[in-house]
C-alpha cells in the first residue's frame, strides 16, 4: 500500500555501530541489550546514490529520499514555519532568536511527523492496530493519522490525562486504555505488541531505547527543514523539550545529513530542556540507564524518569548541554511567548527560560542565533 524506499540500506546502533537488515527492532540494538544497554538504531541509507530536496512537493514529502517510506497517510504535516522573534534577543541576551513552531503541524504538534511513518509501517506489515504509550500529544497524533488510513488505533494513558486530549482521541474512534502510573503503561503496550500482534508507536522497554525508530526517522525532516529555511543565517544553537530524546535525536540526524551534503560548515549545538535534573547528571557521569525521579506535574510531555542513549549521543555529539526548568516557571514563559504572539504548550514555552539559564551559564552567549523548538501549541490547554 505505502511505499519503501530503495534507498534504505541498513539500520545502525547508535552505541557499537553494529549493522543490521532494515526490520524491526523494538527494543533496540540486540547486541547492545545482551549486555544491558538499551540502544536505539538508526536508519542509514545509501551513500553513493545522490538525493535531492523534492520542491515540488511540501512538508515532509520534500524529504523522501530521507524516509524509510516515500508514501506515508498525510494530513498535511511538516513545512512549519521559522520565525523570527524581534525583540527576544535583547531580553535573552544573544545575537538572534528564532522560533520553529511545530505547534502549526495537523493535530498541534511535533508527533505528526512521527505518527505517518509509524501507521505506513503497520499498514505495510498488516498489523490488526497501532498502539502507543502517551500523556497527550502522541497519542491525538496517532489516533488521527490511523483513523485517517483507516487502521484501529489503541491509546494506553494514565486516568490523568487532559480531559481534551482525551476528547480528541475518543473522537477518532481510537480505543482508551487507562492504566494507574506512567511505567505501568509499557507492560500493557507489551502485551498489546508481542501477544496480540499490534504496532508500537512507543517504546515498552525499560530502561527505554526510545519511540518506534521507523517514527523517529519522521523528525529527521525537522533537522532539514531548519537547514533550509536559514541558509543564509543558519543556527549556532537549538533549544529542545526533551522527554526520551526522540526530537532531539532528530533534529540532530538531520543536521548531520545536511553537513554531509556541504549545505552547511558547521553543526549547531542541541540543549535538551528537563524539568528535573535527568540528562543534566548523566552528563556529570552518571549511568544513563538508572532512574531520574522528580516532579513534572505541569510539564507532562517532558515528564518521566528515565534517559535514553539517543539523548545522550545527540548532545555529547554535538557539543551542547541539557539545563533543568521547573513547574513554577510554566505560567510565566507561557506568558512571555505569548505576548510575542506565540501561544506554546508549557513543556514547549520554557525552552525561554532554558535560554535565559544558558546565557548565565555562559554556554550560549551574545554571538549565537538561537532557534527554539515549540512543540506544541497552548490551545490543548497544558
Amino acid at each position: 500500500m505505502y511505499e519503501w524506499n530503495g534507498l534504505v540500506d541498513k539500520f545502525t546502533c547508535l552505541r557499537c555501530e553494529h549493522e543490521y537488515v532494515p526490520a524491526d527492532y523494538f527494543t533496540g540494538c540486540p547486541r547492545c541489550l545482551e549486555q544491558g544497554y538499551p540502544v536505539s538504531l538508526q536508519v542509514t541509507y545509501e551513500q553513493q546514490e545522490p538525493w535531492n530536496i523534492n520542491n515540488s512537493a511540501r512538508g515532509m514529502f520534500r524529504y523522501v529520499d530521507r524516509l524509510p517510506y516515500r508514501t506515508f497517510p498525510t494530513l498535511g504535516e511538516g513545512g512549519t514555519p521559522i520565525i523570527e522573534v524581534k525583540g527576544l534577543e535583547n531580553e535573552l541576551g544573544v545575537s538572534t532568536v528564532w522560533i520553529k513552531n511545530e505547534g502549526q503541524n495537523p493535530t498541534g504538534s511535533h508527533k505528526d511527523r512521527m505518527s505517518p511513518l509509524v501507521v505506513a509501517r503497520a499498514m505495510s506489515l498488516q498489523c490488526p492496530a497501532v498502539i502507543a504509550a502517551s500523556s497527550g500529544n502522541a497519542g491525538v497524533s496517532l489516533a488521527a493519522y490511523a483513523a485517517a488510513a483507516g487502521i484501529h488505533c489503541k491509546i494506553v494513558t494514565t486516568s490523568q490525562i487532559h480531559h481534551l486530549w482525551e476528547k480528541a482521541i475518543r473522537m477518532t474512534g481510537a480505543e482508551i486504555i487507562k492504566v494507574s502510573d506512567s511505567i505501568g503503561r509499557w507492560e500493557i503496550v507489551r502485551k498489546l505488541v508481542e501477544e496480540e500482534g499490534g504496532y508500537p508507536a512507543t517504546n515498552y522497554h525499560v530502561p527505554p531505547v526510545g519511540s518506534n525508530l521507523f517514527g523517529v526517522q519522521g523528525y529527521v525532516t525537522v533537522g532539514l527543514e531548519i537547514v533550509e529555511q536559514m541558509q543564509k543565517t543558519p543556527p549556532t544553537a537549538v533549544v529542545v523539550p526533551c522527554a526520551r530524546g526522540d526530537l532531539l535525536w532528530g533534529i540532530w540526524a538531520g543536521f548531520v545529513e545536511a553537513k554531509r551534503m556541504r549545505w552547511i560548515e558547521q553543526l549547531p549545538r542541541l540543549y535538551a530542556v528537563e524539568p528535573f535534573p535527568r540528562l543534566v547528571e548523566v552528563l556529570a557521569g552518571r549511568d544513563y540507564r538508572g532512574e531520574f525521579p522528580g516532579d513534572s506535574r505541569l510539564l507532562p510531555s517532558i515528564g518521566g524518569n528515565t534517559v535514553t542513549y539517543q539523548s545522550l549521543h545527540a548532545i555529547q555529539s554535538s557539543g551542547g548541554g541539557a539545563v533543568v526548568v521547573s513547574n513554577e516557571e510554566v505560567e510565566k514563559t507561557q506568558g512571555n511567548l505569548a505576548r510575542k504572539g506565540i501561544f506554546a504548550e508549557g513543556a514547549s514555552a520554557v525552552t525561554w527560560s532554558a535560554v535565559s539559564k544558558l546565557v548565565q551559564s555562559g554556554k550560549v552567549d551574545e554571538d549565537d542565533r538561537i532557534v527554539l523548538i515549540v512543540t506544541s501549541h497552548g490551545f490543548k490547554g497544558i
